[in-house]
């Protein structure tokens, strides 16, 4: 839930739409809305959507770490996790109505603001409405000690897994304590401080709440498929009877600077140099913060900008390089952070970048770089106005920073008045020498940093079982189901053999395009793992006419994008753009496609940093989990259990890429996948003309070895000495997509592990506190995919963590049986969220994509609704005895041996030792 401080963040903001310079402007879709100010001082925007029934509710409140104060911090972040623990008239887990009914729910703390949201079904709104209500007006009347404590620990743990388990994981921190004075606000991070939340008295809790979590220092947006009468009606019969609080005293601090230039340097357990170079610049309201974006833009975004051009592809020094903008409300700053290729310097490095800072102080940038900035910008803009929720996000942050929560026009404006001369301009008076060097070194001999804080023992191991008591005779009753319409799909067949399908979506200019290739990892071959990623990676790397830098350039110029990707079943090309641009985007998107020439000098250097990223992969605990699982599963020689390696990476050749794109990248063995503002009898002709050239060849077949659990039952550990948590991964082969039992198996994991409110969620982290999450789910391939049940856990409960695993895991078998209830609960969860996964271009693509790739009818969207109803008590009973068995499966843990082997013996099973790469240890 927890927003970081990080001052690398993007921060080119959702709308913030412009033109080209000489261009004529380009006019946003309009958004309407409405803001209703109730007596207490809550201010509610209205804005209608009526494109997918459902609707997104979104309550900001202008409250973050900013507020705090020194030796009380962390509390804005704490109440985020608090507001989800019940309130006055529903005194339960606030999840449990709002999932039933399909709601994606969440909340997010910053410096500067905390915001609560949910997106579900239009005829859920008033529930909705009352939740967030309720917990506004009445959360403090449920607040217990037992509560304040579980989230204390759960914050604790989100902190173990954010910061204190990630190498390199406590830079933002530092940075905030030398950019900024003690007292300043933004010295501490949102997270606070573990000792601050552990010495906080259930009294400085309350009365932080009371201070800030008040109507007049609130606004609430009402998104999507609603009556507006109806909506106003319920937020004056909820919202309205709530007190307003006393006025605001905002933090104003002076702006903060630093006095020459500051050096650190720490040790740490990162696997390759990092760089950071920061300088205090302006606050978000502030005249250049336009084109200070601009600038972060020019150097480093794409693969013309400035420092990716120079440090990862020309002089190859780094692996990656990124510039960065934050302006928060009361002040911003301009980083840069760079991880070294291994053998480089970060005095090379620095040398680098001091040279194109100064290059653009003595030079503006080129009117082209700052073109296709403002196009990128225009076009993400528009692509983000089909999600609701990002609508109604902006809508608040507007409201709550500028004043009006229909402010597009205003900021587009200060974009649209950026210069080249400007960027100069900001580059001469923020970049200069007052600034802090910092550098992130390999620690001597590795080993994780050690924070004694980590690993204290939780609180709320021994907590009681509270009296459950049945919540929902308070709760509103949903009105009439809304009629969703599934999109309707147009299918056509060019001359080459290529399918094309198409579904009209008309509210906005975008065109989406995805061509799927029936063809993934799975087709590769012994020997050559990694050849379906990298023959995807090279597609937009080079054609017969354009280089890789002309590709980047010119979609970067028309606001446009080409992504190319593999997973196990397939291969992926995609491409959005604006309307008004398809004839050019699929000009390149078809160039891409049918004339990549796989350049030599583009596929050394991607080899050559997949290598390095072998040493990244060693030092992330999640990532040796997950090879280790795969491993212990499958075993080395099933494409499922395989590891890239040194020797894999080096094998592939130009050679291989290419024969794996003239067998596999055919139109006979494709589907074009097109959704947007255009008709199959318009487009037609033009895919004709574009994929002309490419012709049709016979594909072979893809075999899929057959899987059976390689892996004895029992404790497979990796050693990550001095690790703040442990990865507990948990499970066994599972089944493949086409398995009858797809939809059981569907519902009777959302019961066990694959949703919020969730036995092994609930138990682990909400009742334990030895998580922030646990989850479980299979792996849908055409292959058995792999069944798993994981967390990252407390080091010091460990033992306890997979235990409740095995509990649940065995409860879910029967020793804890499944009741009509929790599985009426369940299905009406997975249904009610159905629609939001047709919201948008992208999610339309996706869904259809599963249509062709395993086979699906087209009917299937139009029976799935059916085919959950229809799922039994019985059905999960059979399914989870028949394809999860506890006793057979394997427990890898990533983790602290010397502090937690000891009591995992105490378990029964026996310990096997495993390397980072899933390798068996001699004992």
């Amino acid at each position: 839930m927890l927003k970081k401080f990080e001052l690398f963040f993007l921060a080119l903001a959702l709308f913030l739409p412009m033109t080209v310079l000489g261009q004529s402007e380009t006019k946003l879709p309009k958004l309407n809305n409405k803001v209703v100010t109730l007596k207490n001082g809550l201010r509610v925007v209205l804005h209608q959507d009526k494109s997918t029934p459902i609707v997104a509710v979104n309550v900001w409140y202008h409250v973050g770490s900013k507020n705090e104060v020194v030796g009380k911090t962390g509390f804005a972040h704490l109440f985020e996790h608090m507001m989800f623990q019940g309130s006055k008239n529903y005194n339960d887990d606030y999840f449990k109505p709002l999932q039933e009914a399909g709601a994606t729910i969440n909340g997010s703390t910053n410096s500067d603001r905390t915001n609560y949201y949910q997106v579900l079904p239009s005829n859920f709104l008033e529930l909705a409405l009352f939740m967030e209500a309720d917990r506004m007006g009445g959360l403090l009347e449920a607040m217990t000690q037992e509560k304040l404590n579980n989230q204390r620990d759960v914050v604790k743990n989100e902190r173990r897994q954010r910061v204190d388990n990630v190498p390199g994981g406590t830079a933002f921190e530092r940075i905030g304590e030398i950019m900024f004075p003690k007292e300043h606000p933004y010295s501490w991070t949102t997270i606070g401080s573990l000792e601050d939340l552990s010495a906080a008295s259930m009294d400085d809790v309350k009365d932080f709440f009371r201070q800030y979590y008040v109507p007049n220092n609130a606004s609430l947006v009402i998104a999507g498929d609603f009556d507006e009468k109806q909506a106003i009606t319920w937020v004056e019969k909820y919202f309205g009877k709530i007190p307003g609080g006393k006025p605001i005293t905002r933090p104003n601090p002076a702006q903060a600077t630093l006095k020459g230039e500051i050096r650190k340097s720490y040790e740490d357990n990162v696997p390759l140099p990092r760089l950071f170079m920061v300088w205090h610049t302006v606050k978000e309201s502030h005249p250049d913060k336009p084109a200070l974006d601009m600038l972060q833009f020019v150097l480093s975004s794409g693969r013309g900008s400035r420092l990716q051009s120079n440090l990862i592809h020309t002089k190859q020094l780094a692996q990656s390089a990124f510039a960065g903008h934050q302006t928060r409300e009361i002040a911003g700053a301009f980083q840069v952070q760079v991880n070294a290729r291994p053998g480089k310097t970060l005095e090379e490095i620095e040398k680098e970048i001091n040279g194109e800072i100064e290059r653009l102080k003595n030079e503006p940038p080129t009117a082209e770089e700052l073109s296709r900035a403002l196009n990128v910008i225009e076009s993400q803009t528009i692509f983000g106005m089909q999600n609701i929720l990002g609508k109604a996000d902006q809508m608040n942050s507007y409201l709550t920073f500028d004043g009006k929560a229909d402010n597009f026009e205003a900021d587009l404006q200060r974009f649209r008045r950026v210069t080249p001369a400007d960027v100069q301009r900001v580059a001469k008076t923020y970049l200069d020498s007052n600034r802090l060097i910092m550098s992130y070194l390999p620690k001597a001999g590795g080993g994780q940093r050690f924070n004694p804080a980590a690993n204290e023992p939780t609180s709320t191991a021994a907590k009681k079982e509270a009296v459950k008591v049945d919540q929902t005779a308070n709760l509103p009753k949903p009105g009439p189901d809304p009629k969703f319409a599934l999109p309707a799909i147009e299918k056509a067949k060019l001359s080459n053999g290529l399918e094309v399908w198409l579904v009209r979506q008309d509210e906005l200019p975008i065109v989406s395009m995805n061509l799927v290739i029936k063809s993934g990892r799975t087709s590769e071959g012994a020997g050559k793992l990694g050849l379906a990623e990298y023959t995807a990676e090279l597609l937009n790397k080079g054609t017969k006419t354009r280089n890789a830098v002309e590709i980047a350039n010119q979609l970067q110029a028309i606001g446009s994008n080409v992504g190319a990707g593999s997973n196990w079943d397939s291969s992926s090309v995609s491409t959005t753009t604006l309307t008004k641009h398809l004839d050019k985007a699929l000009e390149i998107y078809s160039d891409v496609i049918v004339n990549p020439t796989f350049p030599e000098t583009e596929l050394n250097p991607i080899k050559q940093r997949a290598i390095v990223g072998l040493t990244q992969r060693k030092t992330n605990a999640n990532a040796i989990a997950d090879i280790a699982f795969n491993s212990v599963l499958y075993g080395k020689e099933h494409p499922y259990g395989q590891v890239s390696s040194e020797a894999s990476i080096k094998a592939i050749t130009r050679d291989d890429l290419v024969k794996f794109y003239e067998t596999y990248y055919r139109p006979n063995n494709a589907t074009l996948i097109v959704v947007g503002e255009t008709t199959m009898a318009g487009l037609k002709a033009k895919l004709e003309s574009a994929f002309a050239n490419w012709k049709a060849s016979p594909v072979p077949e893809t075999k899929i070895p057959a899987a059976t659990n390689v892996a004895k039952p029992g404790i497979y550990l990796v050693d990550r000495p001095n690790s703040a948590q442990s990865v507990v991964t948990i499970g066994q082969i599972g089944v493949s997509r086409d398995n009858p039992d797809y939809v059981p198996l569907l519902v009777m994991n959302t019961m066990l592990g694959g949703q919020f409110s969730s036995r092994v969620n609930l138990n682990l982290r909400e009742e334990k506190g030895y998580t922030y999450g646990a989850r479980s789910g299979f792996s849908f391939r055409k292959g058995a995919g792999p069944f798993s049940a994981s967390a990252d856990v407390q080091t010091a409960v460990t033992k306890e963590s997979v235990a409740e695993f095995m509990k649940e895991l065995n409860g879910i078998r029967g020793t804890i049986p499944v009741t009509q209830k929790e599985l009426e609960y369940n299905k009406q969860s997975v249904i009610q969220r159905f629609p939001q996964g047709f919201e948008t271009a992208g999610q339309i693509s996706g869904q259809l994509s599963n249509l062709l790739i395993y086979g699906l009818p087209d009917s299937y969207f139009n029976q799935y609704i059916t085919k959950i109803n229809a799922v039994t008590v019985a059905d999960v009973n059979r399914v989870a005895n028949k394809y999860l068995d506890p006793s057979q499966m394997a427990i890898v843990i990533v983790g602290d041996r010397k502090v937690i082997e000891a009591k995992l013996k105490d378990l029964g099973w026996a310990i096997k030792m495993l390397d980072t790469e899933g390798n068996a240890l001699a004992e």
